[in-house]
């Protein structure tokens, strides 16, 4: 039975290397704010790469509540590196090659052409889940409703 994170959740820490290979871990990343971390299938595929383009276009918004996005996903540092610089992101893309994170969100399929379920976590500085955003097919729902979210946290 594969965990189910939901709004009120608390996460556990993790690290996992970013693009850059650099070890990062939830604590660090929470350090400055909350933070949104959004899973996807496929680094360079279309809809991947519209939805992290959506999140790196509001990259001023979400400053602005002070929090940053987190992209996570089963491909190799590498691959993230190139999507990141091909995109010019300019967020931490994580590797979660063996899984271990993405079965702790409750996301990782079991085989199949996408491993992961695409899912965006705006969880705070204590480590509790905000708002939970499940669509596979609306990209731009991931980053706008997690922005929603922080704002009427923070108000």
């Amino acid at each position: 039975m594969t965990a189910s994170v939901e709004v009120g959740s608390r996460i556990e820490d993790f690290a996992l290397p970013d693009e850059t290979g650099t070890t990062r871990t939830l604590t660090d990343l929470l350090a400055d704010g909350p933070v949104v971390l959004f899973f996807y299938p496929a680094a360079l595929s279309a809809g991947c790469t519209a939805e992290a383009c959506h999140f790196r276009d509001l990259a001023a918004e979400f400053a602005a509540v002070g929090a940053r996005p987190v992209g996570i996903s089963g491909d190799s540092v590498e691959r993230q590196q190139e999507f990141s610089g091909k995109h010019t992101l300019g967020m931490p893309l994580l590797s979660d090659a063996d899984g271990a994170v993405r079965e702790l969100f409750g996301v990782k399929r079991g085989f199949s052409l996408a491993p992961t379920k695409r899912a965006t976590f705006v969880i705070a500085q204590d480590r509790t889940v905000l708002e939970v955003v499940r669509s596979e097919l609306r990209m731009n729902t991931h980053a706008d409703r997690a922005l929603a979210a922080l704002r009427a946290h923070q108000g």
